[in-house]
C-alpha cells in the first residue's frame, strides 16, 4: 500500500499542476529580473538569470508532457509573480522560490515512486539538479549559504536614508 501512504494519482496530478504554475512564475520573474537588475555587481547574475529563464521553460515543458501522459490538461495560470525595483529583493524572491520548488519536487518524487511512476521520478530528479544549481547561483550572488537549512532567516537590511 505504498501508493496509499504517498497519495493518489489525483494528488500527484494536482501537485504537478502546482509545480507547473511555479515554473511559469519563475520564467516571468527571471525574464523581468534579468533585465531590471542594475549596478555592475549584479551583471554576472543578470546573465545567469537569462539562462535560468530558458531552463525553467524547459522544466515547464517537461512537466506539461507528464501531465499529458496522465491525460490532464496543463494549467495556464502562474503562481503570483513578485516584483521589486530593489536588486537584493529580486534575488531573494527568486531564491525563496527556488527553495520552495526544490521542496515540492522532492515531495513529488516521493509521490511518483509511491505510485510506481519511476520514469516521472527520474524526470523530476533531473529538474531538481538544475533547480539546485539556481539556488547556488542566487545564494552566491547574495553571499549566503545555498542550503536553506544552513541559511537561517533572511537577513534584515538597513534602509538607506
Amino acid at each position: 500500500m505504498a501508493g496509499k501512504a504517498n497519495g493518489s494519482k489525483d494528488e500527484l496530478i494536482q501537485g504537478l499542476q502546482e509545480d507547473l504554475a511555479r515554473e511559469y512564475k519563475a520564467i516571468i520573474q527571471y525574464v523581468i529580473y534579468s533585465q531590471k537588475l542594475t549596478r555592475a555587481q549584479y551583471m554576472d547574475i543578470a546573465a545567469e538569470l537569462e539562462k535560468h529563464a530558458h531552463e525553467e521553460l524547459d522544466h515547464a515543458l517537461q512537466i506539461s508532457k507528464q501531465l499529458d501522459y496522465f491525460d490532464a490538461y496543463p494549467t495556464h495560470e502562474p503562481k503570483p509573480v513578485q516584483t521589486s525595483e530593489d536588486n537584493e529583493d529580486m534575488l531573494w524572491f527568486d531564491l525563496d522560490a527556488e527553495d520552495e520548488t526544490v521542496r515540492n519536487y522532492r515531495q513529488r518524487i516521493r509521490q511518483a515512486e509511491g505510485l510506481g511512476e519511476y520514469a516521472l521520478a527520474e524526470v523530476l530528479r533531473k529538474i531538481i539538479a538544475q533547480e539546485q544549481d539556481h539556488q547556488i547561483d542566487l545564494a552566491t550572488a547574495l553571499g549566503v549559504p545555498p542550503d536553506p537549512d544552513k541559511r537561517g532567516p533572511r537577513p534584515q537590511r538597513q534602509s538607506a536614508g
